[in-house]
């Protein structure tokens, strides 16, 4: 709603299209692919987490799946599956540009054959940005491997975001 000069709210009009839910740096950070950690905590708060081999983002923020190797990550997967929390870090090697998700609406589901080209393109996207800092593709390669038939895709809607690049921001909430 907006309220015109004469005090009249007035209903935006409505779209397919939502709007976005992060400013446009940090969708531009998530999309092009960088570090991804996901975390979880179990019942007891203690914490788990691992790096994920891949990320998608949705609906201008609204929807981010990553993408976990299940034998490598087995109780980051039952903690999530337990507590239905998540916390999600994308973060530049380079610049240490830093983003923090965190959700409490998670789903778990098994990797299909439209995922490939979306781990795919993370892959290369990885090979760039530690590229960046002085890494060959191989490093990078060895950091994401995984099997196929092992992925686990954790798709979440974000209900906070927080500003987690190094400096006087670091904690604030987008």
């Amino acid at each position: 709603f907006s309220t015109d000069p004469a005090g009249y709210h007035r209903c935006a009009a409505m779209s397919d299209t939502p709007t976005p839910l992060l400013p446009a740096e940090y969708l531009a950070l998530m999309a092009r692919g960088v570090s991804v950690i996901v975390a979880s905590a179990n019942a007891a708060r203690v914490p788990s987490l691992m790096r994920a081999v891949g990320s998608h983002v949705a609906d201008g923020g609204h929807q981010v799946t990553v993408y976990v190797s299940r034998s490598q990550a087995s109780q980051l997967l039952d903690d999530i599956a337990s507590t239905g929390q998540v916390a999600v870090v994308f973060s530049s090697p380079a610049s240490h540009q830093t983003l923090q998700l965190k959700s409490r609406q998670v789903t778990l589901r098994a990797m299909d054959l439209g995922d490939l080209p979306i781990l795919q393109r993370y892959r290369e996207s990885m090979e760039q940005e530690v590229g960046a800092v002085g890494f060959p593709p191989t490093f990078t390669h060895a950091m994401l491997a995984h099997r196929i038939d092992d992925v686990v895709a954790i798709v979440f809607r974000p209900e906070q975001a927080f500003d987690q690049s190094p400096g006087p921001r670091a904690g604030t909430p987008l």
